[in-house]
Protein backbone atom coordinates (compact mmCIF):
# COMPACT_ATOMS: atom_id res chain seq x y z
CA UNK A 1 0.00 0.00 0.00
CA UNK A 2 2.77 2.53 0.67
CA UNK A 3 4.22 1.41 -2.73
CA UNK A 4 0.53 2.57 -4.39
CA UNK A 5 0.56 5.88 -2.06
CA UNK A 6 3.78 6.87 -3.41
CA UNK A 7 2.77 6.49 -6.95
CA UNK A 8 -0.17 8.15 -6.90
CA UNK A 9 1.52 11.16 -5.03
CA UNK A 10 3.91 11.27 -7.87
CA UNK A 11 1.19 10.74 -10.86
CA UNK A 12 -0.69 13.99 -9.16
CA UNK A 13 1.97 16.46 -9.65
CA UNK A 14 0.82 16.12 -13.87
CA UNK A 15 -3.04 16.22 -12.70
CA UNK A 16 -2.97 19.73 -15.06
CA UNK A 17 -2.21 17.88 -18.25
CA UNK A 18 -5.23 16.52 -20.57
CA UNK A 19 -7.58 15.29 -19.10
CA UNK A 20 -7.86 12.27 -21.70
CA UNK A 21 -4.44 11.64 -20.36
CA UNK A 22 -3.46 7.64 -18.62
CA UNK A 23 -2.47 8.35 -14.89
CA UNK A 24 -1.82 4.96 -14.46
CA UNK A 25 -2.30 1.26 -15.59
CA UNK A 26 -3.52 -1.22 -12.85
CA UNK A 27 -3.05 -4.74 -14.73
CA UNK A 28 -3.14 -3.19 -18.67
CA UNK A 29 -6.66 -1.21 -17.33
CA UNK A 30 -6.51 2.63 -17.78
CA UNK A 31 -7.09 5.17 -15.58
CA UNK A 32 -7.27 8.82 -16.75
CA UNK A 33 -7.56 11.87 -15.41
CA UNK A 34 -10.87 11.91 -16.95
CA UNK A 35 -11.96 9.00 -14.67
CA UNK A 36 -9.92 11.00 -11.48
CA UNK A 37 -12.37 14.44 -12.16
CA UNK A 38 -15.70 12.38 -13.09
CA UNK A 39 -15.48 10.57 -9.74
CA UNK A 40 -14.30 13.68 -7.83
CA UNK A 41 -17.80 15.25 -9.32
CA UNK A 42 -19.75 12.24 -8.27
CA UNK A 43 -18.34 12.04 -4.27
CA UNK A 44 -19.07 15.95 -4.44
CA UNK A 45 -22.22 16.16 -6.10
CA UNK A 46 -21.09 18.11 -8.58
CA UNK A 47 -19.38 20.46 -6.49
CA UNK A 48 -15.96 19.99 -6.49
CA UNK A 49 -14.51 23.81 -7.61
CA UNK A 50 -15.97 24.35 -3.89
CA UNK A 51 -13.89 22.35 -2.19
CA UNK A 52 -11.03 24.59 -0.39
CA UNK A 53 -8.04 24.84 -2.63
CA UNK A 54 -5.66 23.55 0.00
CA UNK A 55 -7.84 20.34 0.07
CA UNK A 56 -8.61 19.85 -3.35
CA UNK A 57 -4.95 18.02 -4.29
CA UNK A 58 -5.53 15.82 -1.07
CA UNK A 59 -8.92 14.87 -2.17
CA UNK A 60 -7.98 14.26 -5.52
CA UNK A 61 -4.92 11.52 -3.98
CA UNK A 62 -8.13 10.02 -2.20
CA UNK A 63 -10.00 9.62 -5.35
CA UNK A 64 -7.31 8.08 -7.83
CA UNK A 65 -6.42 5.43 -4.28
CA UNK A 66 -9.45 4.04 -4.42
CA UNK A 67 -9.94 3.78 -8.08
CA UNK A 68 -6.92 2.04 -8.30
CA UNK A 69 -8.23 -0.10 -5.30
CA UNK A 70 -11.04 -0.75 -7.10
CA UNK A 71 -9.36 -1.84 -10.12
CA UNK A 72 -6.99 -4.55 -8.22
CA UNK A 73 -10.03 -5.74 -6.50
CA UNK A 74 -12.03 -6.12 -9.85
CA UNK A 75 -9.17 -8.23 -11.35
CA UNK A 76 -9.24 -10.50 -8.53
CA UNK A 77 -12.56 -11.17 -8.37
CA UNK A 78 -12.45 -12.07 -12.30
CA UNK A 79 -9.78 -14.35 -11.70
CA UNK A 80 -11.43 -16.26 -8.68
CA UNK A 81 -14.63 -16.50 -10.57
CA UNK A 82 -16.85 -14.13 -8.45
CA UNK A 83 -18.14 -13.06 -13.04
CA UNK A 84 -19.13 -16.74 -13.35
CA UNK A 85 -21.10 -17.26 -10.04
CA UNK A 86 -25.01 -17.74 -9.95
CA UNK A 87 -24.79 -14.72 -7.14
CA UNK A 88 -23.14 -12.21 -9.05
CA UNK A 89 -24.90 -13.20 -12.61
CA UNK A 90 -28.59 -12.75 -10.66
CA UNK A 91 -27.83 -9.54 -9.05
CA UNK A 92 -26.27 -8.58 -12.36
CA UNK A 93 -29.70 -9.08 -14.14
CA UNK A 94 -31.30 -6.75 -11.84
CA UNK A 95 -28.89 -4.02 -11.64
CA UNK A 96 -29.12 -4.12 -15.53
CA UNK A 97 -33.04 -3.78 -15.55
CA UNK A 98 -33.03 -1.24 -12.52
CA UNK A 99 -30.09 1.16 -14.85
CA UNK A 100 -32.02 0.22 -18.01
CA UNK A 101 -35.48 1.72 -16.48
CA UNK A 102 -33.49 5.28 -15.24
CA UNK A 103 -31.93 5.80 -18.05
CA UNK A 104 -34.52 5.37 -20.05
CA UNK A 105 -36.42 7.81 -18.21
CA UNK A 106 -33.17 9.98 -18.14
CA UNK A 107 -33.45 9.98 -22.01
CA UNK A 108 -37.02 10.40 -22.51
CA UNK A 109 -37.13 13.60 -20.04
CA UNK A 110 -34.22 14.71 -21.90
CA UNK A 111 -35.87 13.95 -25.28
CA UNK A 112 -39.22 15.78 -24.11
CA UNK A 113 -37.48 18.93 -22.12
CA UNK A 114 -35.40 19.88 -26.49
CA UNK A 115 -39.41 20.60 -27.68
CA UNK A 116 -39.94 23.05 -25.46
CA UNK A 117 -39.25 25.96 -27.14
CA UNK A 118 -38.68 29.73 -25.95
CA UNK A 119 -38.90 32.60 -28.20
CA UNK A 120 -36.41 35.56 -28.06
CA UNK A 121 -39.60 37.81 -27.70
CA UNK A 122 -39.84 35.71 -24.25
CA UNK A 123 -36.58 36.33 -23.13
CA UNK A 124 -36.90 40.16 -23.75
CA UNK A 125 -40.31 40.91 -21.80
CA UNK A 126 -39.05 38.80 -19.17
CA UNK A 127 -35.64 40.64 -18.93
CA UNK A 128 -37.65 43.94 -19.33
CA UNK A 129 -40.21 43.28 -16.36
CA UNK A 130 -37.61 41.38 -14.14
CA UNK A 131 -34.51 43.88 -14.50
CA UNK A 132 -34.27 44.27 -11.27
CA UNK A 133 -33.10 40.44 -10.65
CA UNK A 134 -30.23 41.42 -12.40
CA UNK A 135 -28.56 44.34 -10.67
CA UNK A 136 -25.23 43.68 -8.94
CA UNK A 137 -24.33 45.37 -5.95
CA UNK A 138 -21.23 47.79 -5.91
CA UNK A 139 -17.94 45.59 -5.46
CA UNK A 140 -14.32 45.72 -4.45
CA UNK A 141 -11.20 43.95 -4.94
CA UNK A 142 -8.86 44.21 -1.85
CA UNK A 143 -6.04 42.15 -0.62
CA UNK A 144 -5.52 41.98 3.36
CA UNK A 145 -3.11 41.90 6.20
CA UNK A 146 -3.80 40.22 9.42
CA UNK A 147 -2.77 40.36 12.37
CA UNK A 148 -3.37 39.25 15.87
CA UNK A 149 -5.97 41.90 18.36
CA UNK A 150 -2.58 41.92 20.25
CA UNK A 151 -0.43 43.45 17.84
CA UNK A 152 -1.73 46.80 16.87
CA UNK A 153 1.82 48.36 16.77
CA UNK A 154 2.76 45.37 14.50
CA UNK A 155 -0.24 46.32 11.90
CA UNK A 156 0.71 50.06 12.24
CA UNK A 157 4.29 49.18 11.54
CA UNK A 158 3.55 47.42 8.47
CA UNK A 159 1.49 50.69 7.15
CA UNK A 160 4.48 52.58 8.07
CA UNK A 161 6.95 50.46 5.77
CA UNK A 162 3.98 50.72 2.74
CA UNK A 163 3.13 54.55 2.97
CA UNK A 164 5.74 56.11 0.89
CA UNK A 165 5.20 53.33 -1.76
CA UNK A 166 2.83 53.90 -4.83
CA UNK A 167 1.40 51.93 -8.05
CA UNK A 168 2.91 48.87 -8.74
CA UNK A 169 5.68 48.78 -5.96
CA UNK A 170 2.75 49.08 -2.94
CA UNK A 171 0.94 46.11 -4.64
CA UNK A 172 4.11 44.28 -4.97
CA UNK A 173 5.90 44.96 -1.51
CA UNK A 174 1.83 43.87 0.35
CA UNK A 175 1.85 40.81 -1.22
CA UNK A 176 5.00 40.34 0.38
CA UNK A 177 4.61 41.44 3.60
CA UNK A 178 0.97 39.92 3.34
CA UNK A 179 3.08 36.65 2.49
CA UNK A 180 5.47 37.00 5.27
CA UNK A 181 2.98 38.25 8.08
CA UNK A 182 -0.31 37.73 7.89
CA UNK A 183 -2.49 35.15 9.98
CA UNK A 184 -5.49 34.89 7.38
CA UNK A 185 -5.84 31.98 5.15
CA UNK A 186 -5.42 34.25 2.53
CA UNK A 187 -1.97 35.37 3.38
CA UNK A 188 -0.09 32.64 1.16
CA UNK A 189 -2.40 34.52 -1.88
CA UNK A 190 -0.83 38.14 -0.98
CA UNK A 191 -4.05 38.23 1.11
CA UNK A 192 -6.23 38.22 -2.14
CA UNK A 193 -9.77 38.03 -1.01
CA UNK A 194 -11.20 38.55 -4.43
CA UNK A 195 -14.02 40.33 -5.01
CA UNK A 196 -17.25 40.89 -2.49
CA UNK A 197 -20.22 43.11 -2.28
CA UNK A 198 -21.50 45.87 -0.20
CA UNK A 199 -22.11 43.93 3.23
CA UNK A 200 -20.71 40.32 3.20
CA UNK A 201 -17.81 42.03 5.57
CA UNK A 202 -17.79 42.40 9.08
CA UNK A 203 -19.13 46.19 9.38
CA UNK A 204 -15.90 48.20 10.77
CA UNK A 205 -14.70 45.94 7.42
CA UNK A 206 -16.71 47.01 5.09
CA UNK A 207 -16.53 50.68 6.06
CA UNK A 208 -13.44 50.73 5.61
CA UNK A 209 -12.71 49.45 1.87
CA UNK A 210 -15.59 50.75 0.45
CA UNK A 211 -14.36 54.33 1.65
CA UNK A 212 -10.86 53.71 0.19
CA UNK A 213 -9.76 54.81 -3.10
CA UNK A 214 -8.34 52.00 -5.94
CA UNK A 215 -4.91 51.52 -5.68
CA UNK A 216 -4.35 52.82 -1.48
CA UNK A 217 -4.04 51.32 1.53
CA UNK A 218 -5.81 51.71 4.81
CA UNK A 219 -4.05 54.78 6.72
CA UNK A 220 -5.10 52.86 10.06
CA UNK A 221 -5.17 49.54 11.07
CA UNK A 222 -9.22 48.31 11.15
CA UNK A 223 -9.89 46.56 14.29
CA UNK A 224 -12.44 43.35 13.68
CA UNK A 225 -13.27 40.50 16.08
CA UNK A 226 -10.43 39.06 13.90
CA UNK A 227 -7.67 41.07 14.59
CA UNK A 228 -6.18 43.86 13.03
CA UNK A 229 -6.26 44.46 9.69
CA UNK A 230 -4.28 46.62 7.02
CA UNK A 231 -6.00 46.67 3.71
CA UNK A 232 -5.04 47.67 0.51
CA UNK A 233 -8.04 47.86 -2.12
CA UNK A 234 -6.80 47.04 -5.85
CA UNK A 235 -10.28 47.19 -8.03
CA UNK A 236 -13.54 49.00 -7.44
CA UNK A 237 -16.88 48.18 -9.69
CA UNK A 238 -19.81 50.54 -9.43
CA UNK A 239 -23.16 49.07 -9.07
CA UNK A 240 -24.72 48.07 -12.61
CA UNK A 241 -27.33 45.94 -14.29
CA UNK A 242 -26.20 43.09 -16.33
CA UNK A 243 -27.23 43.02 -19.86
CA UNK A 244 -29.49 41.23 -21.51
CA UNK A 245 -26.85 39.35 -23.77
CA UNK A 246 -24.96 38.34 -20.20
CA UNK A 247 -28.25 36.53 -18.70
CA UNK A 248 -30.39 35.89 -21.87
CA UNK A 249 -29.09 32.16 -21.57
CA UNK A 250 -30.03 31.84 -17.71
CA UNK A 251 -33.52 33.13 -18.33
CA UNK A 252 -34.03 31.01 -21.25
CA UNK A 253 -33.01 28.01 -19.10
CA UNK A 254 -35.51 29.25 -16.73
CA UNK A 255 -38.22 29.74 -18.50
CA UNK A 256 -37.59 26.44 -20.54
CA UNK A 257 -38.22 24.53 -17.30
CA UNK A 258 -41.20 26.57 -16.15
CA UNK A 259 -42.49 25.65 -19.68
CA UNK A 260 -41.41 21.81 -19.26
CA UNK A 261 -43.22 21.51 -16.02
CA UNK A 262 -46.29 22.17 -17.49
CA UNK A 263 -45.90 20.13 -20.24
CA UNK A 264 -44.70 17.43 -18.32
CA UNK A 265 -48.38 17.55 -16.00
CA UNK A 266 -50.26 17.64 -19.28
CA UNK A 267 -47.64 14.40 -20.65
CA UNK A 268 -48.48 12.60 -17.10
CA UNK A 269 -52.16 13.33 -17.25
CA UNK A 270 -51.79 12.09 -21.14
CA UNK A 271 -50.33 8.55 -20.12
CA UNK A 272 -52.28 8.04 -17.18
CA UNK A 273 -55.30 7.85 -18.85
CA UNK A 274 -54.28 5.53 -21.75
CA UNK A 275 -52.29 3.02 -18.78
CA UNK A 276 -53.98 0.48 -16.89
CA UNK A 277 -53.23 1.21 -13.13
CA UNK A 278 -55.01 -1.20 -10.73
Amino acid sequence: MKTTKKIVASLLLACSIASAQTLVTVNGVSITQSDVDSALMNATQGRFNQVPADKQAEFRKQVLEQLIAKELVFSDAKKTGVLDSKEFKDEYVKVQERIKKELAVQVWQKNELDKVKVSNKELKSYYDKNKEEFNEKESVHARHILVKDTDENEAKAIISDLKSLKGDALKTKFIELAQSKSIGPSGPKGGDLGYFAQGQMVPAFNDKVFSMKVGTISDEPVKTQFGYHVIYLEDKKDESTRSFTEVKSFIEQRLKMEKFKTVMQAKMDELQKAATIK
